[in-house]
């Protein structure tokens, strides 16, 4: 008999010590109810996610769904400001409740938590990763459809605490037509395999800015590779959102609600689908 590795995946031997891998993921709150959780990615800041994460939740929710957004970018959290959100988030039963937005949609985050929504959040990684579990554990999702998580950017230990954490049933790229969207969107994809969490498609944020007198389409970043990105990974791509300055200025004022995005309308029925036979 061989000396043991202790790697048990791949030994064919029947013994003791045998161990089967352990399930990470953390039961949601028993008064919760949540049908499908929707993780919303991006390799580098600056791309857009929150905008696309929130505007996912009001497109759902227009069509009749009950949609929630978990706030998981803790250090950098905007989708309480994106949907004029302020105040503290309260306690029932010791549940903590979501806020909602003007039309019901259910958000936490840690800005809701704080004092001052200003204060920032001076943490090391473990007390992070944890109050990202706390927000799924602890927090009454009641009736949820969709649930939208708003990752920080990157592969580091909140994206990884979400995916093992919490049962995500697909995920969202966002990206930027710059040319090293390639390298972003590949770390994206190998995460998502190593984590076995399906990837829903690509969305392109800002790939163009659209003359407001002739109509014509200026690509300000450049001419996009997401075309051949998609294809080298097998990926849908799912929307291409302009850079729109009216856009930025309702979700300064706190109005995502109020934002029509007809271009996102694909990636909405992706999601959609998921709830469908």
């Amino acid at each position: 008999m061989s000396e043991c590795t202790h790697d048990c995946s791949s030994c064919s031997q029947n013994c003791e010590e045998r161990q089967e891998p352990q399930s990470l993921l953390k039961e949601p709150n028993p008064k919760s109810s949540i049908k499908k959780v929707i993780g919303i990615i991006s390799g580098k800041g600056g791309v857009g996610k929150s905008l696309i994460t929130s505007m996912m939740a009001v497109l759902l929710n227009r069509r009749g769904y009950h949609t929630g957004v978990l706030d998981a970018d803790i250090t950098g959290p905007s989708i309480p400001k994106t949907f004029g959100i302020h105040g503290r988030a309260m306690m029932q039963d010791k549940c903590i409740l979501p806020c909602k937005s003007q039309k019901g949609i259910d958000v936490i985050s840690v800005n809701l938590m704080l004092e001052n929504e200003t204060d920032p959040v001076v943490w090391r990684g473990p007390i992070i990763a944890n109050m990202v579990t706390q927000f799924w554990t602890d927090v009454l999702w009641k009736d949820i459809d969709f649930l939208f998580v708003d990752m920080p950017p990157g592969t580091g230990d909140v994206p990884l605490t979400v995916f093992q954490s919490i049962p995500v049933d697909g995920i969202i790229v966002v990206t930027s037509p710059q040319e090293l969207v390639s390298m972003i969107v590949a770390k994206a994809v190998t995460m998502a395999d190593m984590m076995k969490v399906p990837i829903l498609g690509v969305v392109e944020n800002m790939s163009y800015v659209q003359c407001p007198d002739c109509g014509k389409k200026i690509a300000v970043f450049g001419e996009s590779h997401l075309d051949e990105v998609a294809k080298k990974y097998r990926l849908k791509i799912l929307a291409r959102g302009p850079l729109d300055p009216q856009i930025a200025a309702k979700i300064d004022r706190g109005e995502a609600e109020e934002i029509d995005a007809p271009w996102l309308d694909p990636a909405a029925d992706e999601v959609e689908h998921l709830l469908k036979p």
